[in-house]
């Protein structure tokens, strides 16, 4: 059953009233309501599909590249929250901003930076969306408005929040979205974000990806609440939990929330409850995971769930299916080749991205270099 708090009877601040300090409204906080039939037509479903499997069979030649040594440092895969990507992304304008965590790759796909670049820069070539500087945790595109992948597990938090008073100092209309992983609801830049962006009235959605673990814990032995949406009420804030796997409720979901931060310029709290597919990293065999949770896994895996479904409406038939496969396969290969015959990025460009702007007295000593020049 879902449980609601209800609002007081008070209109929440208007966006010309952004001042700091003024008082939010009491927030409603629940699990997601019952699924009302899908408000999606069937070339709309079609695509939330092809976006699914895209990531998917992206991630799976990521991790192949990763055993070829093609790929380098550490590497993140979005296998198994496919559908909570694709949700999120379907909500957001192309003008919004987005920040994130290390495990990335999916959203910069969704956020329509091409395969191409994306493969580029996890092999570290010149033609990646980072100019193969930043890898596979630190993807970043201006244009597409991806503010970066944050290796520091939290770190992306306090700058999206930066970023939500830029856009209300502004006086823009933008949202700012801020996915984490549910270990980040433990430190204590989760906290002092939304503290501030609740009291300063920040249009800021902060979503935080529940897999269940942080790396190897689980989230009931490492949170005295493990319903993380929950964590909003002390902020005044309003939140949702809602079921990561399913594409439509999630999409739902980050509408209500991201519409809401736009309108009423006050932040919100997402919690998309959604287990990956493999461990941690690449390189983690997830050997703290059962034989049976391997199974269930299995057996909840969105992209075969949305598949099934589809066919059984008559959306998509299973001939349709393999035809989407091998194009978003050849795409993929593509991506690869492409990224392979890329040049790496020459050292004197090393320094080029330290600053957005010139600084005087920058260090640009390389390793080994005399500290005070010839």
């Amino acid at each position: 059953m879902a449980e609601t708090v209800q609002s007081v009877d008070r209109a929440a601040p208007a966006r010309s009233r952004r001042t700091r300090g003024t008082k939010a409204p009491r927030p409603r906080t629940g699990a997601a309501p019952e699924a009302a039939p899908p408000d999606a037509d069937a070339a709309t479903l079609v695509g939330y599909y092809r976006q699914m499997l895209l990531i998917r069979r992206f991630e799976e030649r990521a991790a192949r590249a990763y055993t070829e040594a093609k790929i380098g440092g550490y590497c993140h895969l979005n296998l198994g929250e496919e559908a909570t990507v694709v949700g999120l992304m379907a909500a957001l304008r192309p003008t919004d901003y987005l920040f994130t965590n290390y495990r990335e790759h999916g959203y910069a796909l969704s956020k329509g930076i091409g395969a191409e670049r994306v493969m580029a820069e996890l092999y570290g070539r010149s033609t990646g969306v980072s100019k193969g500087w930043g890898g596979s945790m630190h993807l970043f595109d201006a244009e597409a408005r991806l503010l970066g992948g944050y290796g520091i597990v939290g770190g992306q938090v306090p700058l999206a929040a930066g970023a939500a008073l830029a856009v209300s100092y502004k006086g823009g209309d933008e949202v700012v979205m801020c996915h984490m992983g549910d270990g980040t609801t433990a430190i204590g830049a989760f906290h002092e974000s939304l503290n501030i962006a609740s009291l300063w009235n920040l249009p800021v959605v902060f979503v935080v990806i529940n897999n269940g673990l942080g790396m190897g814990t689980t989230v009931e032995n490492s949170a005295a609440e493990p319903e993380l949406y929950r964590r909003g009420a002390a902020y005044r804030m309003e939140s949702l939990r809602v079921d990561g796997t399913d594409v439509l409720a999630v999409r739902d979901a980050a509408r209500t929330a991201v519409e809401r931060a736009r309108a009423e310029s006050r932040p919100y709290l997402l919690e998309t409850v959604s287990p990956r597919l493999k461990g941690h990293s690449v390189v983690d065999p997830a050997r703290y995971r059962s034989k049976e949770e391997k199974e269930a896994l299995k057996a909840a895996d969105p992209l075969a769930r949305m598949a099934l479904e589809l066919e059984e409406a008559g959306v998509l038939s299973a001939d349709d299916r393999d035809r989407l496969d091998a194009e978003v396969t050849a795409e993929v290969d593509a991506a690869a080749a492409f990224a392979d015959e890329s040049p790496a990025p020459e050292v004197s460009t090393l320094f080029d991205y330290t600053y957005a702007t010139p600084v005087p007295g920058e260090l640009r000593r390389l390793p080994a270099d005399p500290v005070f020049g010839s």
